[in-house]
């Protein structure tokens, strides 16, 4: 076990020192390298899991306060129809994401605000889509975003940095097979919602939910319109869903600078 272990570290340790593990091929579209090594860290099936769990939490208490929108309403079947043109193209960002058991909800809430947890957990909440009056080329837009958040494992390499820098040896040996890892990762599910990316992770999702979104059929000038209108909703005071992203004009030239590679995706789309 010890053995292994140490074989385990060693080989982590090279990747770590690399920056980052392999990205799939991508023929086309937009280019964002690997993902970081510090994933390793934390088992990718654990974080599911605690995903899942609060996930489904979540929807309980908004259910308790009739704030989940049943299957009838209109805007949650929206959020599915996109949704579905959406996923298939996940798997070419994450394997994982084959497996996944998605859901998308949607709850009353006046909060400008979405996300997509680790697993295919994806919200919306009505603030974001009635304050905002978005198309659903918007709406992908946001939705490829959180997805990409998800299928790049940002999450689970904030947690793989903080296991790196703060919990130590001791707790490296545990997720490397020396004891039991499962209280380890439980401690970090309930930070899955409350943790804030870095603005190089905001960045890369605005670019691969672009690319999700023209996979799909959906215009990815569109994520422009978004943050125009973003910009014009908070008023100098950023939204929730705003509060660790690149400033609007950032964003909009490191998409209107990406066009190029995607619009092709996008016109292929409509043609099919």
């Amino acid at each position: 076990m010890r053995i292994a272990a140490t074989l385990n570290l060693a080989a982590l340790s090279t990747a770590l020192l690399l920056g980052a593990v392999p990205a799939l091929a991508q023929n086309d579209g937009v280019q964002v390298g690997g993902n970081s090594g510090f994933t390793k860290l934390v088992p990718a099936e654990e974080i599911e899991q605690a995903a899942k769990q609060q996930y489904a939490k979540m929807m309980q208490e908004a259910a308790a306060q009739n704030a989940l929108a049943p299957p009838s309403n209109a805007q949650l079947q929206r959020l599915r129809r996109i949704a579905q043109r959406v996923i298939p193209h996940a798997v070419a960002w994450n394997p994982r994401a084959k497996a996944w058991e998605w859901e998308v909800n949607l709850i009353g809430s006046k909060q400008i605000n979405a996300f997509c947890m680790p697993g295919g957990k994806i919200a919306f909440y009505t603030g974001i889509l009635e304050q905002l009056q978005l198309t659903d080329d918007e709406v992908a837009m946001i939705m490829g975003h959180e997805m990409a958040h998800a299928l790049r494992e940002h999450a689970r390499e904030r947690m793989g940095k903080s296991a790196a820098t703060s919990i130590g040896a001791s707790v490296l040996s545990q997720l490397f097979g020396l004891g039991d890892l499962g209280q380890t990762v439980a401690s970090y599910g309930v930070q899955l919602l409350n943790l804030r990316f870095g603005r190089e992770d905001e960045s890369e999702a605005d670019l691969v939910g672009m690319e999700l979104g023209a996979r799909a059929g959906f215009n990815p000038r569109a994520g422009i319109t978004l943050w125009q209108k973003m910009a014009a909703a908070n008023k100098g005071a950023p939204p929730q869903w705003l509060s660790t992203h690149p400033a609007g004009a950032t964003r909009i030239a490191d998409m209107e600078r990406n066009l190029p590679r995607v619009m092709p995706l996008y016109e292929r789309a409509r043609k099919g």
